[in-house]
């Protein structure tokens, strides 16, 4: 009998036919603000859909509400504008149902964090083949300028006069803990790094969740620019890449180690540290990828960007696959009309 890793379904290819960047741009106007981190975004998605190798009728983008909602109308594939809040049910539905197609869900901190997290979190237990891009702005958006999950304690809003009083969702954490298997962060003002990141999520089975920093030039303008301009984000982020040591700061002249399980920042050009002392990273190590996310909200320390987690586990819909192909090779071919009809039933004549 066939073991669930044997019945892995294989992305399928384009059968031949070359893109280019331009043939996933439709010819309609992009409605952001203009300024809008949105922009960032969509071009390095664009940019990475030729070297993926599938058909465009077997790519389908999946969004909810918000701003984030606008993207299916501006990639030249299929496309689903769903609900608020919704868009990972339809997206799961979708690949359960079709299990060939190159599943995508654009969502926002609102849209992914209040009204569809449950559906996040179930997503990501479940590992289902998604791409989910969350754009994060730490504000409501669409509906002028409200406080979202990933607002900070303080922060003024339409909604929050005198300051937000919640402490917000970390995104990264709650994907980890909630059992994606690949989780990453970004942000749009380096397309080069985000397009690397979008290109490994994409090519990764089962859930890859990236959480991408995403400026609201009208509601919330400038909330990122300490871990996004070239002057501050040198000394502020620390990018993760596997198998290198955690080096950061302009001059490359800090690290991060580990005291115990506390990461600490620690200067490697005086002498007392070298590289060699400092943490390094494992994309497949769980227990670290915890550690890095918990650095998020921390101001003494780096904010880690780049890919946290990146493990292995048989996602939701080969496991629904599997489980039918078992049945049938098990107990046959089934029968609609009896399945209906039951064990006991009567014909009225």
């Amino acid at each position: 009998m066939k073991t669930l890793i044997d019945e892995i379904i294989e992305k399928p290819h384009s059968g031949g036919i070359v893109y280019s960047p331009k043939d996933f741009k439709p010819d309609v106007d992009v409605r952001w603000c203009a300024g809008c981190g949105g922009y960032a975004v969509l071009s390095p998605v664009q940019r990475i859909m030729p070297d993926l190798g599938i058909p465009k009728e077997k790519i389908v983008f999946v969004s909810g509400i918000g701003c984030s909602g606008r993207f299916p109308y501006y990639m030249d594939t299929y496309g689903f504008h769903s609900i608020h809040g919704r868009a990972l049910a339809i997206a799961t539905g979708l690949k359960i149902a079709r299990t060939d197609l190159s599943v995508w869900v654009v969502t926002g901190d609102g849209d992914n964090m209040s009204i569809g997290g449950n559906h996040f979190i179930h997503t990501c237990r479940r590992n289902v083949d998604l791409n989910i891009l969350m754009f994060n702005n730490e504000v409501y958006s669409l509906t002028k300028g409200q406080y979202s999950p990933t607002s900070h304690r303080g922060q003024i809003t339409k909604s929050s006069p005198l300051g937000v009083l919640d402490d917000p969702f970390n995104p990264v954490s709650l994907a980890l803990g909630s059992g994606a298997t690949f989780v990453a962060r970004g942000h749009d003002k380096d397309r080069q790094e985000l397009q690397g990141l979008l290109e490994r999520a994409a090519r990764h089975k089962g859930v890859a969740f990236i959480e991408i920093y995403t400026n609201c030039r009208i509601y919330n303008d400038g909330a990122f620019d300490k871990y996004t301009n070239k002057e501050t984000r040198g000394d502020s982020t620390v990018w993760l890449d596997h198998g290198k040591p955690l080096v950061f700061g302009v001059k490359s002249d800090k690290g991060i180690r580990l005291n115990g399980y506390t990461p600490e920042v620690v200067s490697i050009d005086h002498g007392e540290y070298s590289v060699n002392d400092l943490l390094v990273h494992d994309e497949k190590d769980s227990t670290l990828a915890f550690i890095l996310s918990n650095m998020t909200y921390n101001e003494a320390l780096p904010r880690p960007m780049g890919i946290i987690q990146a493990i292995e586990r048989p996602s939701y819909d080969e496991r629904v696959v599997y489980q039918i192909n078992h049945e049938i090779e098990v107990k046959g071919e089934g029968n609609l009309e009896s399945l209906l009809l039951g064990d006991s039933y009567w014909e009225i004549k």
